[in-house]
């Protein structure tokens, strides 16, 4: 995640601690954790990486397994567990696995479609005690619709997080960016101020689950640049006229070399902070600070990774499993510098990105390691030519 509300405005989020501030600790900063706690959903979004549908695979965790995973999450230390889905709401015991985490110490976050949050079903969540209850949107009215699957989907996530609103719980809405609903992101900016929503994410595309068919739906280099100095001028609007929203751009960490960029030219000292805390940030950290649990319990780098699992939480604690570098891959995630081909093996950024999303690279080339296609800095931005 890129914080464009820190980097351009100074504005500290809840998890900048966990983003920007690892000192001297950085090696032993345990993953936050997604669990993609149900594959059961009520809607069929064209872009789902995990493929839900309307039933959940034989051998989902039962509750007490569950409990014994997220046991094992605190001792090893994880600071958040995100619960996600499909759709989590689903599942029927997600608010008594929410008030276990909590009570083990977790910061918990819910991540959801938002069509399902009645006034009842807020009020549970708000007395689970969720730090914070993430509700997608991928356009306004019926463009989210054909998104989402399901026609009156917009109407009812924009209940969802009106009714969470009104509670009092901090809400981030989330939008996947494709070349069909970027049009729609002024409209989001002024959703996100109408409704009182406290966040927003923008996640670039990854090409996985059914999201895999969408390559060729993806932005051109020249949209992305032009989306990303949208955001960052809604942001820093925001923020002139006193209206502190976190916004945040995900899975492209190119994002904040370009910012980096940019501020070298208008504004030298600030991009001489965004450098350190880019530096800190570290990139992409797919089976380095963030990995993922599936429903079955097989742990995974990212939840973009479906289809690779390092092992499973039945038969092995998390904690384990994370640091079991027998693993190929997983040793090859967690240094993975040396590996890297094309543009990303080349790029004097490195540092700052880390070869971004390998899932994508993988998608497009078949090659874990080949350069991320998503990234849109040209050669001489990132020092290939003099």
């Amino acid at each position: 995640m890129i914080s464009i509300s820190r980097l351009l405005c100074d504005a500290v989020g809840p998890g900048d601690s966990l983003r920007y501030d690892r000192g001297h600790q950085a090696d032993r900063q345990r993953p936050i954790v997604v669990w993609n706690c149900t594959r059961k959903c009520n809607l069929c979004c064209v872009h789902c990486y995990s493929s839900a549908g309307e039933q959940d695979p034989a051998g989902v965790l039962t509750t007490e397994q569950a409990k014994s995973f997220i046991h094992d999450l605190a001792d090893f230390g994880v600071p958040v567990i995100l619960f996600s889905g499909g759709e989590p709401l689903l599942r029927q015991d997600i608010f008594k696995l929410a008030h276990f985490a909590r009570e083990q110490g977790m910061r918990t976050v819910l991540s959801t479609n938002g069509t399902l949050i009645s006034e009842s079903l807020a009020n549970e969540i708000r007395n689970a005690s969720f730090a914070e209850v993430g509700i997608s949107l991928d356009g306004i009215g019926a463009k989210n619709d054909r998104f989402r699957g399901k026609k009156g989907a917009y109407k009812a996530a924009l209940q969802g997080i009106r009714t969470c609103v009104v509670l009092g719980l901090r809400v981030s809405l989330r939008l996947t960016i494709t070349r069909y609903n970027y049009m729609a992101i002024p409209a989001i900016f002024d959703l996100v101020e109408r409704e009182g929503v406290e966040r927003i994410c923008f996640y670039h595309l990854a090409y996985a689950g059914r999201a895999g068919k969408l390559i060729r739906d993806d932005l051109s280099h020249s949209q992305t640049r032009a989306v990303v100095d949208l955001i960052c001028d809604r942001t820093i609007d925001l923020y002139q006229r006193g209206l502190t929203k976190e916004v945040l751009t995900v899975d492209n960490h190119a994002d904040g070399v370009y910012l980096y960029l940019k501020l070298q030219r208008q504004d030298p000292a600030r991009a001489e902070k965004v450098l350190a805390l880019l530096r800190a940030n570290g990139g992409n950290n797919s089976g380095i600070r963030i990995g993922a649990v599936d429903e079955l319990g097989n742990v995974h780098a990212d939840q973009f990774w479906q289809h690779y699992s390092f092992g499973n939480v039945r038969q092995r604690k998390f904690g384990d499993i994370w640091l079991d570098t027998s693993d190929l891959l997983m040793r090859r995630l967690k240094d993975r510098k040396g590996l890297l081909k094309g543009r990303c093996a080349r790029c004097q950024y490195l540092e700052l990105c880390n070869g971004n999303l390998r899932v994508r690279a993988e998608a497009v080339s078949g090659d874990i390691w080949a350069e991320d296609p998503a990234c849109y800095l040209t050669d001489s931005e990132i020092g290939l030519v003099q």
